[in-house]
């Protein structure tokens, strides 16, 4: 579970709006863009795009 204050300093990457925590899906949901960025073993990963693989 996260817990407030970090949702309370958290934003979207891609453009600076609060999040939402959906804790039955384990996302953080940006109120703006709706952006749907993971959560995993409560750490949420902020990645604003998925890595490219190595070529």
């Amino acid at each position: 579970m996260l817990s407030k204050d970090l949702l309370d300093i958290l934003c979207c990457p891609k453009c600076r709006a609060d999040l939402r925590y959906e804790p039955d899906q384990q996302v953080l949901v940006c109120t703006k863009c709706s952006t749907r960025y993971p959560v995993k073993d409560d750490i949420p990963v902020l990645l604003p795009d998925p890595p490219s693989p190595p070529s």
